[in-house]
């Protein structure tokens, strides 16, 4: 079972993603908060697994509470964001939150974000790295001479990161163990010296990887 917290300033957002999480069997919804304050004081008393977190919150914003709850090690942080606040995304990734969702993702899709974020899986919803690509990757599309270093095996899968699948979806559609995939992803990522997966999206994309729209 994965505790979850929801944290967003409209109630009755608040209040849908709550009801729509908590009717998942293996999703259990601890509380909820208004603010960034109240979700970094509810991470401390109630220890949840994951916490769903708003960016734009009056007083103590997403950002700040995404930073204050994972450098306590309080929590995993699944933030959700709209088009129009790509700016925080880059923000939240160097505050330390595990994934980006849209607020209009499908309830399956986030219902299988939080299982991922709380497996440990680096989730960026495709959309949203659309709008990464667009604004962040450079235009030129030429062979990075750091991908040689790649087995025919872990390029597919770094394919896959730049399409914004998560290791499970990378799993099913490459016909193998997700325990195989996490183990490709640590190696590309080593390999390629990124940090995370929101860098080798953009590297996927700047080497004509991954095309926009994909």
């Amino acid at each position: 079972m994965t505790r979850l917290l929801v944290a967003d300033d409209h109630a009755m957002v608040r209040d849908g993603l709550a009801a729509i999480l908590d009717a998942e069997p293996d999703l259990d919804v601890v509380g909820t908060a208004a603010d960034g304050a109240e979700a970094l004081a509810a991470a401390r008393r109630l220890r949840p697994d994951v916490v769903l977190m708003d960016v734009r919150m009056p007083g103590v914003d997403g950002i700040e509470a995404t930073r204050a709850v994972v450098t306590a090690g309080l929590a995993r942080v699944l933030v959700l964001t709209t088009f129009d606040l790509d700016e925080y995304v880059y923000e939240a990734v160097r505050a330390g939150a595990s994934g980006f969702l849209l607020k209009d993702a499908p309830r399956e899709r986030l219902a299988e974000a939080v299982r991922a974020v709380a497996r440990g899986d680096m989730l960026v919803d495709p959309a949203v790295t659309r709008r990464l690509v667009e604004r962040f990757a450079r235009p030129v599309r030429r062979e990075d001479g750091r991908l040689a270093s790649l087995t025919a095996r872990e390029r597919e899968v770094l394919v896959e990161i730049g399409r914004g699948l998560t290791n499970t979806e990378i799993a099913d559609r490459l016909f193998v163990g997700e325990s195989t995939v996490k183990t490709h992803v640590s190696s590309l990522l080593r390999k390629l010296g990124l940090r995370d997966r929101v860098q080798a999206v953009i590297l996927a994309y700047e080497c004509g990887l991954v095309s926009p729209g994909e």
